[in-house]
């Protein structure tokens, strides 16, 4: 790396790990939402870890839109409604956003019964002025591993000059977002990071990258951005299928195959 480079790269890090990530930034996925909801308060206090943090792909909207769309799945369930139907019912004032859910359930066929040992899950997010729904299909092994097999994704963002690059985007978002999910645990012991290598910190390996389906809607709105879109839908639309498989509401990542081996 040029010299000038190694000193820039180490100047940005300087900036932005030790300072606490803006109100504005923290609160991404969590408010405004693009749901029909009358009264919403969000509040940001921050507690320090302990431990030097920065930005991570996504920034807040990863652990935000978590939150978010598995509470609103949860909400769905209590409630007797379809989580389809509650989101579609609460897109009313977001018609892209909207458009992109259809697309996603009618190309999934969500509705229809999914084949035999496994189940759906979904999420949707306005990230940005990018609309993007996602459905993933899962099953539960033995040991209770998660096992993905599907992921339907559509989006809307707007004017797409290379199809193609806004393909590779989502699924590397995707098996960004998976590793998260189901692989990437980070631990701490007397106050340092345990894991330093890919020999401890496994990721998703090619052969549990799942079958991925992208599906762009065509738009003439000015270009919104991909890059960093698909990671937060990643989480959600995994533990709400494994809720429809299992019961079992994941609360903290990754998922514990442990959890799953003892819900009831």
């Amino acid at each position: 790396m040029p010299r000038g480079a190694r000193n820039l790269v180490s100047s940005v890090f300087k900036t932005i790990a030790p300072r606490v990530i803006p109100g504005k930034k923290i609160i991404e996925g969590a408010g405004p939402l693009p749901y029909a909801i009358d009264n919403i308060q969000v509040n940001y206090i921050h507690a320090n870890p302990g431990i030097p943090t920065g930005f991570w792909r996504s920034v807040a909207y990863s652990q935000n839109t978590f939150v978010v769309e598995s509470f609103l799945d949860e909400i769905a369930v209590e409630s007797g409604w379809d989580p389809f139907d509650l989101r579609d019912q609460l897109l009313v004032n977001t018609p892209l956003l909207r458009n992109v859910l259809r697309l996603a359930a009618d190309k999934i066929q969500w509705g229809k019964k999914s084949n035999k040992g496994f189940s759906r899950g979904m999420a949707v997010l306005d990230f940005h002025d990018t609309m993007l729904a996602m459905i993933a299909e899962v099953s539960i092994g033995k040991l209770g591993e998660v096992k993905v097999k599907r992921i339907v994704c559509a989006v809307d963002c707007g004017v797409v000059i290379n199809p193609k690059i806004v393909t590779a985007q989502i699924e590397s978002g995707i098996a960004f977002g998976l590793t998260a999910t189901i692989k990437g645990q980070i631990t701490l012991h007397k106050g340092r990071v345990e894991q330093s290598n890919f020999d401890d910190f496994p990721l998703l390996h090619m052969d549990e990258m799942p079958r991925v389906e992208v599906y762009i809607m065509p738009s003439s709105r000015p270009p919104t951005g991909i890059g960093e879109t698909a990671v937060p839908l990643v989480a959600p639309a995994v533990t709400n299928a494994v809720f429809a498989a299992t019961g079992k509401r994941i609360r903290k990542l990754p998922i514990d195959p442990n959890e799953l081996l003892n819900s009831e």
